[in-house]
Formats: structure tokens, C-alpha cells, sequence
């Protein structure tokens, strides 16, 4: 009885809190599934573990709201657009209340940050303080620059540099962080090889000082060459991207042919040796600190696996275990649209014995298995089998569909593409020519129609079916254009240029169907497509050093070069509005749309100091427009993009590329895929974009029946596996895939400060969820 319970609470001599077993419950269901979902995202934020805090967390990382955080974080760095020196100009007070309203989209994703986070952990975050320190600065910026504009007092929006700060420190951006931990980390080593790599410019620019100095040598343009050490070192550098390669040398060659060995000698030892040196020791700190990192997040993950199993576990004979129902409870919370063949599919991997419960070896794969995708597929009949079946089973009904379904289909289509590129490559206005695009139109629509007409139309055009979706879609975008085109010309009234461009690109992009179609091409354009979206990352950390770059450049160089029309005659388009750049490189090679007074202009500007091809042009255009030192600003960014950045990205994709394709070619498997295949219920992706399974097959959610033995193979009849598609994956879950094939399942890893110290971390120090669910 109630009454009874309370009492015999009383007389225990430490009272239990009135918490009921079913809350109680609950409770730890909803954490050991925060970290499972978790471990499933490789998401190491701490959190608090009371039941307000979880739920909060759980909509912390609602995609909503990482939605939201991304579309605010766009719409600040987009401001630039709009703001003085604008593409788009757009009055002041529009532009900093929309900044103003960012800045509190922010501060509330802070806030909600801090309601979650143990304030300890919070207040020692350096991410935090970046943001909270950037919403501060930003915001009186804002009152000074917009008290003095109400004066006529024009100054610098010097905080629009520090927008970058909010896409770097949310806990989003783990991958972009992880990047510049990368830079971060690398710095210490190739500084000692920058250092070295400067004093061997300054050595031969006193070298060419000295040899050069007193000749009385001029350039091209009439000036002293090489009488002024500064001006020696700067042409130097630049000589060491090549980009003024054979000009500098010239002078010299010409008053004597033995002086090139001077400048081969530079170019061997500074070009190509020391290039070399700093791409190797970048590519050598990036795999040291990229493995940390990734043994790092595959303990982390194992963790957190072991935290939620300690939540549920119960004792069955001499092992712990987690209950079926308890276990169906946790993947519905964490995963809420799985379906119910996909999860009893997931739990008779997981229940290798049928015994009702879950080990813990089993348990700590769960995380993996939410990330495997599930294809569902049953047997379905063509619709012209069911309306009309003698015809559709008739023998020259049947005979056309093996002839579709053989390979000598695919190869005389390639041939017929490859003959397509041939009459493309071609002059286009030969009547000929033009009418035989008419030919290939119709062959590519028949194909399309065969094929249709073999395989089972919706699995044919299914989700993953990439190829033939693309195939339709040129096939059918060419014909509507093709077309017009026609229509166009037949009227005589309009210009049919871009039309003509359009079908010309469409009739090319056919060709990749051909790579596809030859295995080995097909490898590795898989490979590029896998480790596409891991590129993303330094792409947006590319993103975020143009765009400081980019604003420095606008409020320094602004307006200084002025674009005219290339028919405006005055005397002014011929010196891009400066007289400072009369008879200058930069005013001859006209030049004056790279400038900076905007933000398209500065990146398409910053693009071009990326190839670094007459690099040096454009920085001693805006030195004369301004002062010699504005080539500190250009060799600067040289420095920071092209040495330093641009050498990780080249280690990055380098790695990625190594891992993709190496996986590809050995078809490496998990414990988790291992068992997959162990029931039969396995499948390679390659297989259905093959079209091997297209034939008669259609994609839906089917049930399970049956218990145990052969009612079990009754009941997984159709159903297969196959691990998410690669091409959606990161390269550091690629790494951490074959790390953790590697540990041992009953390994539980180092200790939690051990882990954290790996490598540095700015995610967060040591994580207290982990002590108070123990």
C-alpha cells in the first residue's frame, strides 16, 4: 500500500528520492539514447543528464536548428554583398538591423548551448568565448560606425572580418574546426622550413644585389633592374611561383648568357626543393594529427556506446544484457522513422542466438547499424506483363529483352556516344551534321524506351537509380532544346546562340555515360564522387579565408581601380581611373576589372592570386595605387592560401583518395557487414546502379513472419543490406571505419582523459556526462 511504502521508506536510513521505477526508466532510455545518437554522429558535446537538459540537447541537434544556425550564419556573410563597397547597395540601418538580428539568432543558439552544457565545461569552452567576444565586438562596431555615418564621418567596418568566427566555432563545424586544427598543428614544423626558405631568398637576392646591381641594366619597362634589395626579394618570391618566369631573368640572360645559371640554381633549390619540402612535411603532420583525430573519435564513439549499455543493462545468468523490448524502445527513440522490417532486421544482427536480449559485444555496434541502410525488395511484375501477358512472354517479346539485358547493349551504345562526339567535334552548320543529331536523338530515345520496356519502370527510375535519371534528363533536356533551336532558326527573328550552347553542353555531358560504363574509369570516378562532399570541408575553409581576405582587401583597396567599358574612349579607361597606373603592366594587360570594390570582384580577384599566374601583376598594380607595402597584403596571401592551405588540401585529397579507393578496390569489411553477409542479406550497392536488380524489383517497407530456423530465412526473403552510400561519406568516417575493425569488441579503450588528450581538443574537455550516468 501506498501508506505502508512511505513508512518503510522513513525507517531506511538513506531515503531513496520519490521517483518512480517507470520514470526512472524512462529517463535513462531517453539518455542512453542521446548517446547513442551521439556515437551514431560522432557529436562529442558535453551535456548535462538531468531530463530537462536531455530534451533540451534532443532539440539542440534537431535539424532545425543546426538549419536555422547555418541559414543565419549565410545571411551575416552575405551582408557583405550589400554593404559599402556594395554589389547590391542597400541603406545602412537595413543592413545592421538584419546583422542585429543575426547576432541574436546566435546568442539564442548560445543560450540554449549553455542550458545544456555544465557551466564548468561551458565558461573554459574557447568556442564559446569566441562567440560571445564577436557578438560584443560586432555590436559596438555597429554603434561606432553607425553614429559617426550620422555625422558624415565615414570609417572602417572593421568586426564584418570577424564574421567568419560564428561558421567556425558552433559545434556544426566540427569538420571545418578540425581543419584548422590541422593548420594549427602543422604551423610549429613548417615554420622552421619557412624560416630557412627566406633566408636562402634574402641570400640570393643579395647575391643578385651584387651581381646585377651596378650593371646598369633596364627592364622592359625602362626601370633599374635589381638596384633595390627590396624590390630584388619580392621579384624572388614571385619567381619562386613561376609567375614571372622567363621576364625577371631576361635582363640579365641578355647581357650575358652565363648568368641563367644563377636563376636555375634559384629555381631548383627554392621551386622545387623547398615547395617540395613543405608539401612533405605538411602531407606528414596531416597524417599524424588526422590519425589522433580519428582514434580519437572511434574511442570517443565506443565511450558513449559503453555509457548507454551501463544505463540498460541486466543481469541474465552471468552476463549483462539489454532486454529485446528495451532495446526496440532505444532505436525507435533514437531513430523515430525507422520501420518495423528495418528494425527487426537491425535486432536479428544484433540477437545472434534469438535469445530475446542483446549482449554487450552486440550493443556497442548499434550506432553503426542506424547508419546502414536497408533496401527493401520484392518481386513485382512488369505492368505490360500484367496487361497484356501473351504478348509480354511472347518469343520475340522475350528475345528483345535479353538482347536489352546483354552486355553487347551497353557496348554498342558507348560506340554510338563515342561516333555522337565525333559529329559534335564537327561544324555544326553542315546540313549534315545538324540533320544526323537527329539520328542520335532518336537512338538515344529508343534506348530509353527498351530499356523501359525490359526493366520494371519504377525500380527503373528508383531513388538510387542515378543513372538512368540522368540519362532521361540529358536525353530529354537535348530534345527540348534541340528543338527550340530548330523552331529558332526556322523563324529567322531571333538569336539562337545560347540555345545552340545548351544542346552543344548537353550532347557532351552525354559522353560521362561512357566513363561510367568501363569498370576502371568507373573506380575512380567513384572515388572523386566519394570523397566529393569531404572536400566540402576545405571548402569551407577556403570560404572562410577569402572572405577575411576578401573584406580587408575592400576596405584597403577599395575603388582605387575603376572598370570601363571596353568601348569607353576617354582617357581615364586606359589608366583603370588611377593615374597612378599610367604606363603599368597592370593598365596594359587591362586589367581593371580584378579590384576590389565588391565582394564578387574580391573573390574572383582572390581566384586569381590562388593560380598565382601573373600574381605579381596585380599586387604591384594596387601598390602603386597605394603604397609599396600593399605587396605584404598579396604575398601574405600567398603565404596563408597557396603554401600553407593549398599543401593540406593536396595532403587531404591525397589521403582521402588513398582511403576511398583502396577500400573500393579491397572492399574492406566491418564486424557489422561481416555478419550481414553471414545471413544472407547482403548486397553491393554496385549491383543496383549495374541495373542487376532493377529487372522486376520495386522498393518498399515489408514485415517480417516467422520465428526462428527456416522461418527465419522466410522471414528475411527479399529484404537486403547494404551499407550507406559511400559517396555520402567523410573520409574521417572512411578512417574511422577501418580504425575501429582494428579494437578488439571487448576493448573498451583508454581512459577518458587519456582519449581527450590525443590530440587538442576544441571540442570540449573532459565530459562529465559520462561520470554521472556511471
Amino acid at each position: 500500500m501506498p501508506g505502508a511504502r512511505r513508512a518503510a521508506g522513513v525507517r531506511r536510513p538513506h531515503p531513496q528520492p520519490p521517483e518512480e521505477p517507470p520514470a526512472r526508466e524512462e529517463q535513462d532510455l531517453l539518455l542512453a539514447a542521446a548517446y547513442v545518437s551521439d556515437a551514431q554522429y560522432n557529436r562529442n558535446i558535453p551535456f548535462e543528464t538531468s531530463p530537462q537538459a536531455i530534451r533540451l540537447y534532443y532539440f539542440y541537434n534537431h535539424w532545425t536548428m543546426q538549419a536555422a544556425t547555418y541559414f543565419f550564419i549565410c545571411i551575416d556573410l552575405s551582408l557583405a554583398l550589400f554593404e559599402e563597397p556594395a554589389l547590391f547597395p542597400l541603406p545602412f540601418l537595413a543592413t545592421s538591423i538584419v546583422e542585429v538580428l543575426c547576432l541574436t539568432a546566435f546568442l539564442g543558439r548560445l543560450v540554449h548551448f549553455a542550458k545544456v552544457t555544465p557551466q564548468m565545461v561551458f565558461w573554459k569552452d574557447t568556442k564559446n568565448i569566441c562567440i560571445m567576444l564577436t557578438i560584443v565586438l560586432t555590436l559596438i562596431d555597429l554603434i561606432v560606425y553607425g553614429s559617426l555615418e550620422a555625422v558624415n564621418i565615414h570609417s572602417v567596418r572593421w568586426s564584418r572580418a570577424l564574421r567568419p568566427v560564428f561558421l567556425i566555432n558552433f559545434p556544426e563545424s566540427r569538420q571545418i574546426r578540425r581543419a584548422f586544427r590541422s593548420i594549427r598543428n602543422t604551423l610549429p614544423d613548417i615554420l622552421y622550413v619557412f624560416l630557412l626558405f627566406l633566408f636562402s631568398v634574402l641570400m640570393f637576392s643579395l647575391m643578385a644585389l651584387k651581381l646585377f646591381g651596378d650593371r646598369g641594366l633596364k627592364t622592359v619597362e625602362g626601370s633599374p633592374y635589381f638596384t633595390n634589395i627590396l624590390d630584388i626579394a619580392f621579384e624572388l618570391y614571385v619567381l619562386v611561383t613561376t609567375a614571372n618566369s622567363p621576364d625577371v631573368m631576361m635582363p640579365a640572360y641578355d647581357f650575358n648568357g652565363w648568368y641563367s645559371l644563377y636563376f636555375i640554381t634559384y629555381i631548383i633549390i627554392n621551386t622545387y626543393i623547398f615547395m617540395s619540402v613543405f608539401l612533405a612535411v605538411v602531407y606528414n603532420n596531416y597524417r599524424k594529427h588526422l590519425k589522433n583525430e580519428i582514434r580519437k573519435l572511434a574511442y570517443l564513439k565506443r565511450h558513449k556506446m559503453i555509457e548507454a549499455f551501463n544505463l540498460l543493462k541486466v543481469q541474465v545468468g552471468t552476463e549483462f544484457v539489454v532486454k529485446e523490448a528495451q532495446w526496440r524502445r532505444l532505436a525507435k527513440v533514437v531513430a523515430p522513422d525507422i520501420s518495423s522490417s528495418h528494425l527487426e532486421l537491425l535486432l536479428r544482427v544484433s540477437d545472434e542466438g534469438q535469445k530475446g536480449h542483446v549482449d554487450k559485444m552486440n550493443f556497442l555496434r548499434l550506432a553503426d547499424l542506424l547508419n546502414i541502410q536497408v533496401v527493401t525488395i520484392n518481386i513485382k511484375r512488369h505492368p505490360l506483363e500484367a496487361w497484356m501477358p501473351r504478348v509480354y512472354q511472347s518469343s520475340a517479346s522475350l528475345l528483345v529483352q535479353r538482347m536489352v539485358r546483354h552486355r553487347v547493349f551497353v557496348w554498342v551504345y558507348d560506340v554510338i556516344i563515342l561516333v555522337n562526339a565525333i559529329f559534335i567535334a564537327l561544324d555544326e552548320r553542315n546540313p549534315f551534321i545538324s540533320y544526323a543529331e537527329w539520328l542520335f536523338l532518336s537512338l538515344y530515345i529508343i534506348e530509353i524506351l527498351l530499356k523501359l520496356y525490359t526493366y520494371e519502370p519504377r525500380s527503373y527510375f528508383g531513388r538510387r537509380q542515378f543513372w538512368n535519371w540522368f540519362d532521361v534528363l540529358i536525353i530529354i533536356a537535348a530534345l527540348v532544346a534541340t528543338v527550340a533551336n530548330t523552331t529558332i532558326q526556322s523563324a529567322r527573328k531571333y538569336s539562337s546562340q545560347q540555345i545552340l550552347d545548351i544542346v552543344l553542353i548537353l550532347r557532351i555531358l552525354r559522353l560521362l555515360r561512357v566513363i561510367v560504363s568501363i569498370e576502371r574509369f568507373r573506380v575512380i570516378v567513384t572515388t572523386l564522387i566519394n570523397i566529393g562532399p569531404a572536400m566540402l570541408t576545405f571548402g569551407g575553409l577556403v570560404l572562410v579565408v577569402y572572405y577575411v581576405f576578401a573584406i580587408i582587401g575592400m576596405e584597403a583597396f577599395h575603388s582605387k581601380v575603376q572598370f570601363f567599358d571596353p568601348n569607353f574612349t576617354a582617357p581615364d579607361a586606359l589608366v583603370c581611373g588611377n593615374p597612378a597606373l599610367k604606363d603599368s603592366a597592370f593598365a596594359r594587360n587591362r586589367y581593371c576589372k580584378n579590384n576590389f570594390n565588391d565582394l564578387a570582384s574580391a573573390f574572383i580577384l582572390l581566384m586569381e592570386l590562388t593560380v598565382v599566374n601573373q600574381w605579381h601583376v596585380l599586387a604591384g598594380g594596387f601598390a602603386l595605387v597605394t603604397h609599396q607595402a600593399a605587396k605584404l597584403y598579396f604575398v601574405g596571401f600567398h603565404i596563408v592560401v597557396v603554401i600553407l592551405i593549398v599543401n593540406i588540401f593536396i595532403a587531404f585529397i591525397l589521403e582521402a583518395f588513398f582511403v576511398a579507393y583502396s577500400l573500393e578496390k579491397s572492399e574492406v569489411e566491418t564486424a557489422i557487414e561481416k555478419k550481414i553477409q553471414e545471413l544472407g542479406v547482403g548486397i553491393q550497392e554496385e549491383a543496383v546502379q549495374d541495373g542487376k536488380l532493377v529487372d522486376n524489383m520495386d522498393t518498399r517497407d515489408s514485415g517480417f513472419s516467422g520465428d526462428d530456423g527456416d522461418n527465419k530465412r522466410k522471414a528475411l526473403k527479399g529484404l537486403y543490406f547494404r551499407i550507406a552510400s559511400k559517396k555520402y561519406r567523410t573520409v574521417d568516417a572512411l578512417l574511422q571505419q577501418m580504425f575501429e575493425s582494428e579494437i578488439a569488441p571487448e576493448d573498451e579503450g583508454p581512459p577518458l582523459d587519456e582519449i581527450l588528450n590525443f590530440s587538442p581538443s576544441d571540442i570540449c574537455p573532459k565530459n562529465p556526462s559520462f561520470e554521472n550516468s556511471a
